[in-house]
C-alpha cells in the first residue's frame, strides 16, 4: 500500500498538488500529509505562522506547547501539524470536525487526474451558539454579501454597548467577509471572515469562519447541492499500511462530562475500531500488531491534534 501511495504522488500531473490539496488515498488508508517543522523567525507570531501555513490557532498552539504564542524565539523549531486522519464519514462533499475545528473537502474528479482531498482550518460556534451536527448541503452561494443580524445577535451586542444595524452592506467590516455558503440549515454559513485571527477557535455565533483567502480558493469549485458532513470527533483512528494511528483533540466544552475518562473513552475506541473486545495498554495480538501502551497513553496526555503510531 505505502509503494502504491508513493507510485500516486510521483505520477502526478504537474500543478495538480496545490498547497492545501493532498492525493486522496485508497479508502482502505486513512492518515493523510505529513508534519513539517520551520524555524520562527524575528517579528513572527505563531497566529502569524498558522496563517501562512494554513493551520488554525488552537492547532498551532496544540502542536507547540513550549513556544510563545506571541514572542517565539527567532530560530525556534516550530511543528506544523499538516497531517491528518480523515474523520469518519463519507468521502464526498465537505466533512467538518468541529473539535478539530478543521474542514474537509472531496472534489469531484476531473478526467486524468488523481482524486485529491483539500483541507483548511475553520472556526466554529462557542458553546453557548453551537454549530449543529448532521447532514445538509450547501444551499445558495453568495460573493459580497450582505449581513442582516439574527434578533438574538442583536440583543446580545445591545448587552454590550453595541448598536447593530439591521443589514450590513457587502465591505470591509461585513462579518461574512466576500464569500459565503449558505447550509441547509436555515441561519448557519460557512464564510469568509474580517477577523482571520481568530479562524481555528470557537468564537462565532454558530457559523463556520474560513481565512478569505481559504473560501475564496474553494468557492467557483463547490458547487450548491455539495452534501455537507457536521460531525463530533475528538478521537480519530486510522490505518496506514498495517500500522494503527490515533489522533487526539480536547473535547468541545458541553462534552467535557463525557470525557472525564479520556483514557477510557479511547480505548473504547480502539477496542471498537479493531473489533477486539480484550484490548488492553498492555496489548495483545489483533491483525498481527500489538498496541503500544506507552504511545496511547502519551497521546491522551498531550491531545496534541498529530496522529500518532499506537502499533508495533
Amino acid at each position: 500500500m505505502y509503494k502504491t501511495l508513493v507510485t500516486l504522488l510521483m505520477c502526478l500531473p504537474a500543478g495538480i498538488m496545490a498547497a492545501d490539496a493532498l492525493v486522496l488515498p485508497p479508502a482502505d488508508v486513512d492518515v493523510i500529509g505529513q508534519v513539517q517543522y520551520m524555524e520562527a523567525r524575528e517579528g513572527d507570531t505563531l497566529l502569524d505562522i498558522a496563517r501562512r501555513h494554513d493551520l488554525g490557532q488552537n492547532e498551532i498552539l496544540l502542536a507547540n506547547p513550549a513556544v510563545d504564542r506571541w514572542l517565539p524565539e527567532p530560530g525556534s523549531i516550530v511543528v506544523l501539524p499538516n497531517r491528518y486522519i480523515i474523520p469518519d464519514a463519507e468521502r464526498t462533499g465537505l466533512i467538518l470536525n468541529l473539535p478539530e475545528m478543521r474542514l474537509y473537502y472531496f472534489p469531484k474528479t476531473k478526467p486524468g487526474r488523481f482524486p485529491v482531498m483539500i483541507t483548511h482550518p475553520v472556526s466554529v460556534g462557542r458553546m453557548d451558539w453551537v454549530t449543529p451536527l448532521g447532514r445538509t448541503k450547501i444551499a445558495i452561494k453568495q460573493k459580497d454579501p450582505s449581513w442582516r443580524p439574527p434578533q438574538s445577535i442583536k440583543e446580545e451586542a445591545a448587552r454590550d454597548g453595541t448598536v447593530l444595524p439591521d443589514v450590513i452592506p457587502a465591505g470591509p467590516d461585513n462579518p461574512l467577509g466576500r464569500f459565503a455558503l449558505r447550509l441547509g440549515i436555515p441561519g448557519y454559513l460557512i464564510h469568509s471572515t474580517n477577523k482571520p485571527y481568530g479562524v481555528g477557535m470557537r468564537v462565532t455565533h454558530g457559523c463556520v469562519r474560513m481565512y478569505p483567502e481559504d473560501i475564496e480558493a474553494l468557492f467557483n469549485d463547490i458547487p450548491v447541492g455539495t452534501p455537507v458532513q457536521i460531525v463530533n470527533q475528538p478521537i480519530k483512528l486510522g490505518w496506514l499500511a498495517d500500522t494503527l494511528f490515533i489522533e487526539l483533540h480536547p473535547p468541545l466544552d458541553e462534552d467535557l462530562h463525557l470525557y472525564e475518562d479520556y483514557l477510557q473513552r479511547v480505548l473504547d475506541a480502539i477496542a471498537e475500531f479493531i473489533g477486539d473486545r480484550d484490548t488492553t495498554l498492555e496489548g495483545g495480538p489483533t491483525r498481527d500488531f500489538t498496541l503500544n501502551g506507552k504511545a496511547i497513553r502519551q497521546a491522551v496526555e498531550e491531545k496534541s491534534g498529530i496522529p500518532v503510531a499506537i502499533s508495533r
